[in-house]
């Protein structure tokens, strides 16, 4: 997408690893660089796809040098080095969007329209749900920082962009109840939270790692003046068993990627423009900061099997 763009010049792929590099550039008709240094030391923008355990140190190592940057969440997996580069983006000025695609899915921009715009009036309750079509490989699972940083993450954030209020208290649990490699890592492949908002209104997700039908994620919202769902078409992976509905669609959606392909379109062409100076960042590090504190108080939660208010990891 970035190498098709008018406003793009050029675009220069660089990765730890050489022949990964080489391989992807290749693909992509563009060029490899011999290492990350040189790509920053010639570029005008970043954008960073790394491991999620390389994504602070190359976010500072870009800010440092003024360059506009767009990095896949999260910033970090601890609350510590989020705050870290939420610091320095700070101290910079220097354009950082991070990449929750949901906040560029019609559906979702929807839903925040009518929310800011009052047409749903008071909320109540809005209702989520998250399910993976199958569990990730064990080596991502153990470095993946668990359901709610890795996963719920994202719901975490639409949440705050859709309502535009703040998650005041959770609570939370999970298990492994079907995958006993999550329970391995401490982690769990089924889950769901209660999320209390500022105003009152309150959050409700669900979450698992495995889900027969393809890759579902949705949200509804209801009001007191209207009820409206985002992520429910012809392909959502899910079946009426009332009389007369047809099957489940035979063309769900297989996985997050063909679900928001248009969403990471547009949340790149959002990054060019913060990179042109056109726009302000959309999704800016402290919205990552805050999607984070949700899912560590999450985790927290469950831990101790309690609720969590936000202000104790303040």
């Amino acid at each position: 997408m970035l190498a098709a763009a008018p406003e793009v010049a050029s675009v220069t792929v660089a990765d730890v690893d050489r022949d990964r590099a080489e391989k992807v550039a290749a693909n992509l008709g563009v060029e490899p660089a011999a290492g990350v240094d040189n790509v920053l030391a010639a570029v005008d923008a970043v954008v960073i796809a790394a491991a999620t355990s390389s994504h602070a140190q190359l976010i500072k190592a870009a800010l440092e040098r003024g360059l506009p940057t767009f990095c896949e969440k999260p910033i970090a997996l601890d609350l510590d080095s989020t705050v870290e580069v939420v610091e320095l983006a700070r101290k910079t000025a220097v354009p950082l969007q991070m990449g929750f695609q949901r906040r560029f899915d019609e559906g979702y921009k929807a839903a925040h329209d009518l929310v800011a715009s009052g047409a749903l009036g008071d909320l109540y309750i809005v209702r989520m749900a998250g399910h993976d079509p199958a569990p990730p490989p064990e080596d991502y699972i153990k470095t993946s920082g668990g359901i709610f940083r890795d996963f719920s993450i994202h719901d975490f954030d639409a949440l705050r962009f859709v309502t535009g209020d703040e998650i005041s208290e959770v609570y939370a649990d999970g298990s492994a109840t079907y995958f006993p490699v999550f329970e391995t890592h401490g982690d769990a492949d089924t889950a769901a939270a209660v999320l209390k908002l500022v105003s009152g209104a309150f959050g409700i997700l669900s979450v698992t790692r495995h889900d027969p039908l393809g890759y579902d994620v949705r949200m509804e919202l209801f009001g007191s003046g209207d009820s409206i769902a985002v992520g429910w078409d012809q392909r959502t992976p899910l079946r009426s068993v009332e009389p007369g509905m047809p099957g489940p669609p035979p063309n769900a959606y297989p996985n997050f990627q063909e679900r928001f392909r248009d969403a990471y379109r547009r949340e790149l062409s959002a990054f060019i423009e913060v990179a042109r100076g056109v726009r302000s960042s959309p999704c800016t590090a402290e919205d990552a900061l805050e999607a984070l504190r949700v899912a560590v108080a999450c985790d927290l939660s469950r831990e101790e099997h309690r609720p969590v208010r936000l202000e104790e990891l303040e």
